[in-house]
């Protein structure tokens, strides 16, 4: 049985460490930094498997509640995807208040998973706007 909840606790801390521990832009993810980006989020998603106890799913918007929201981390650890848990962050994501109602929903991923956000009617197809990034994080230059 999937679980969504809107945090995660002390108690879950160790296993969100571990989702990002497996994916190349949050893999240097420190404790501390996790833990302040938690409280600064507008809003977290996170599924658990409540067979086994365990952190299965993982998203975040940051939004200003009327013109932006921006999707970020979302994460489905590699053995699970494929199931639907990627397509419940989303809808989840899409249909909360505090997003659906806003002017623009925005994320970044890589090529390969605009079909899967495109599911949601996100686009590649963004005019003349062109990603710009000021950051001291080197994994994310490349």
């Amino acid at each position: 049985m999937i679980e969504l909840t809107d945090q995660v606790g002390a108690d879950r801390l160790d296993q969100l460490m571990e989702l990002f521990a497996g994916q190349w832009w949050t893999a240097g993810r420190r404790r501390d930094e996790v833990e302040d980006m938690l409280r600064g989020s507008s809003l977290v998603f996170a599924l658990i498997d409540t067979s086994i106890d365990r952190l299965v799913g993982f998203a975040r918007v940051i939004t200003d509640g009327v013109y932006l929201a921006m999707v970020l981390d979302v994460i489905v650890p590699e053995d699970r995807r494929g199931t639907g848990l990627g397509r419940t962050l989303l809808d989840s994501i899409i249909n909360h208040p505090q997003v659906g109602s806003v002017r623009s929903v925005e994320l970044i991923c890589q090529p390969n998973l605009v079909p899967f956000y495109q599911r949601w009617g996100f686009t590649d197809q963004v005019g003349q706007s062109r990603l710009m990034r000021r950051t001291s994080d080197s994994v994310l230059t490349s």
